[in-house]
């Protein structure tokens, strides 16, 4: 097959017109092509002002495939389509083995016991949370009723941090193997819309992605997969930094030479067991802010202007990075259009805020993360001083918001001025289950606060009305990465321990549902490639 790169059309075009711009491009009636499939839609929207363009990458299927490529040399957007078929690196030995064991149920923990399953090797998958739809009614608990379950909330449970949220699906990582096809893949046989193996940025919501980490918990145990929820490591077991099991909270051993860690970012106790037991970590940076909303319409207006509203473009997203005077780099994390900002604690008496749409996107509000970029000297004293500083900072904003796991929230323009909001104004918060009007002037340090305050008005200039005096800031956002890394090596095992497999988000290799996915993938094929070869 041959792919065509940069066809445009305008974004109302008709059905037919794909293909006759097909055989326009490659100079052959539209009789001479066999088949035809988008394998990406994006959209220019720079010139607002007139026709909005639709921009496809389209695999093509055609007689002579050679003939036809010699004769369109000199087109650089035409080129052979390349091989994105998943192979499966090993197949489990028919002779005895330990199974595998796979610590959580995110995105990774999901894709790596998915993909053993898949080639043979019966994974132990152990997720200290509930099963999904158990897990979501915990969680409405604290955003309802402000009843906290520590092990079964956002953060915890089946699915990981991603099943509430805007389920994003794209990543700018590189895939040179085409692993996300995979992820993606597996995803739409689970139950997603086709559509995200093609659109630009595809994404779910979570009530689909509920649905779906029910059918690929399904598909794990029909190949002969164990899933075990509510069972949390407590102790990794060593055999002269080889590892040889792990420990469970009720006492009981499980025996493997391999275990996967996928831990997501908030496993902050299964972090300091991994320390103590001298595994080999390290402080990395990440970042910490609030949550920031306004009227959806405002982002449609300012991004798609007469095109606000098309169905194709649903609701606008955007992406800002501001370079502050103070050195500091202050930018959009985790944008959830039509969304809500729920909270996302995982510790009693913290605050903890992120992002959440439904796959419809038709919530009145755009919420995204406005946060600055931390590095390990911002928070010195060892390995493990990012979480304190994390801890410190979302203790700090349960106490801004009257302690009863409401967060303090300010209007923009306030914070701009430096003075507390003492009412709701245009923009009503989403935040269940509730805000405290305040200043949040004291919940962040002054560093990130006085970056925030030039940042605002540097990102209305390419937004206009982003520093609307109404849009509305909640705090804190903390959790946007892990800030440890459980550095791998060699087959992408621990530094310094032997069949211990960091994986994901939590260990510091991923940032999203997709490249959690990818990583899982990387994982589950190094755990395989070393079992088969140990036999």
């Amino acid at each position: 097959m041959l792919r065509i790169n940069e066809l445009r059309l305008p974004i109302d075009h008709s059905p037919e017109a794909l293909l006759t711009e097909v055989a326009k491009r490659l100079k052959l009636p539209e009789s001479r092509i066999k088949r035809y499939e988008v394998f990406k839609r994006s959209y220019d929207a720079r010139k607002k002002s007139q026709q909005l363009m639709l921009i496809y990458s389209v695999d093509v299927e055609v007689e002579n495939p050679k003939a036809v490529m010699a004769k369109l040399r000199q087109d650089r957007h035409i080129l052979p389509s390349p091989d994105m078929a998943y192979k499966f690196v090993a197949q489990a030995p028919s002779t005895p083995f330990h199974r595998p064991i796979v610590i959580g149920m995110g995105p990774c923990g999901m894709f790596v016991g998915l993909i053993l399953a898949q080639m043979g090797f019966r994974p132990i998958i152990l997720e200290r949370g509930k099963v999904v739809r158990e897990r979501t009614k915990d969680t409405w608990g604290l955003w309802r009723k402000r009843i906290l379950h520590t092990e079964s909330n956002v953060q915890f449970g089946e699915g990981g941090a991603g099943t509430f949220s805007d389920g994003k699906l794209y990543s700018q990582i590189k895939d040179p193997k085409f692993y996300g096809r995979k992820v993606m893949a597996e995803f739409v046989k689970a139950g997603a819309p086709e559509e995200i193996m093609y659109v630009s940025k595809p994404h779910i919501g979570t009530f689909r992605l509920v649905t779906m980490v029910e059918n690929i918990r399904a598909t794990i145990e029909s190949l002969g997969g164990e899933i075990r929820f509510q069972s949390k490591v407590t102790d990794v077991v060593l055999d002269d930094r080889q590892v040889r099991g792990v420990v469970l909270e009720n006492g009981e051993q499980l025996r493997s030479d391999h275990v996967v860690f996928a831990l997501g970012h908030s496993a902050r106790d299964t972090m300091k067991m991994l320390f103590e037991r001298g595994v080999f970590m390290e402080a990395k940076p990440f970042s910490i802010g609030f949550r920031i909303e306004h009227p959806q319409s405002l982002i449609d207006n300012a991004r798609f202007g007469k095109f606000a509203g098309h169905p194709l473009l649903g609701a606008a997203d955007y992406k800002l990075v501001h370079h502050a005077s103070n050195g500091r780099a202050v930018y959009s994390f985790c944008m959830c259009p039509g969304g809500t900002v729920v909270a996302a604690t995982s510790e009693e008496r913290r605050v903890v805020t992120n992002g959440m749409s439904q796959y419809s996107r038709n919530e009145r509000n755009a919420n995204a993360g406005i946060v600055v970029g931390i590095t390990p000297e911002d928070y010195p004293g060892g390995v493990l001083a990012g979480i304190d500083f994390q801890r410190q900072l979302e203790s700090q904003a349960f106490v801004l918001g009257g302690e009863d796991y409401s967060a303090p929230a300010q209007r923009v323009g306030d914070f701009l001025q430096g003075v507390a909001s003492t009412q709701v104004g245009e923009v009503e918060p989403s935040y269940k289950p509730g805000v405290k009007w305040t200043s949040l002037l004291p919940a962040l340090p002054e560093y990130a606060i006085k970056a925030m305050q030039e940042a605002l008005p540097a990102f209305d200039a390419q937004i206009h009305g982003f520093a609307m005096h109404d849009a509305v800031l909640t705090g804190v956002e903390t959790r946007t990465s892990s800030p440890v890394r459980i550095t791998r090596g060699e087959g992408l095992q621990s530094l310094n321990t032997k069949g211990l497999y960091p994986a994901g988000e939590g260990a510091g290799y991923a940032g999203g549902i997709l490249s959690a996915g990818v990583d899982g993938i990387k994982v589950a094929e190094a755990v395989a490639l070393s079992i088969v070869s140990n036999r």
